[in-house]
């Protein structure tokens, strides 16, 4: 019988998934002393990012998600909008 993976639960509250598979995540240096920065790094630092793809790969290895691959996606994506253009301006 094999082992069942479980997947690491303190990873999976600190990322979000994107609808194609990218990770998001929250800033750091946003707990306090926020006065003392400007109204744009404030703005900023409220937003999400999205974290770097090499680092992405490990994570979501560590969440149980490693089959979503974002790059592979977006090249899919591009492949079927470039045959969309080209079957609209032949016909």
């Amino acid at each position: 019988m094999a082992y069942k993976f479980k997947p690491n639960k303190s990873v999976a509250k600190r990322f979000k998934v994107s609808k194609t598979g990218k990770l998001k995540r929250h800033h750091a240096f946003t707990s306090h002393l926020m006065s003392a920065r400007d109204s744009n790094t404030r703005r900023k630092l409220r937003k999400s990012a999205v974290l770097f793809e090499g680092h992405a790969a490990n994570i979501r290895k560590l969440m149980g998600i490693h089959k979503l691959k974002p790059a592979k996606i977006a090249h899919e994506k591009k492949l079927a909008a470039a045959k969309e253009a080209s079957t609209s301006t032949a016909a």
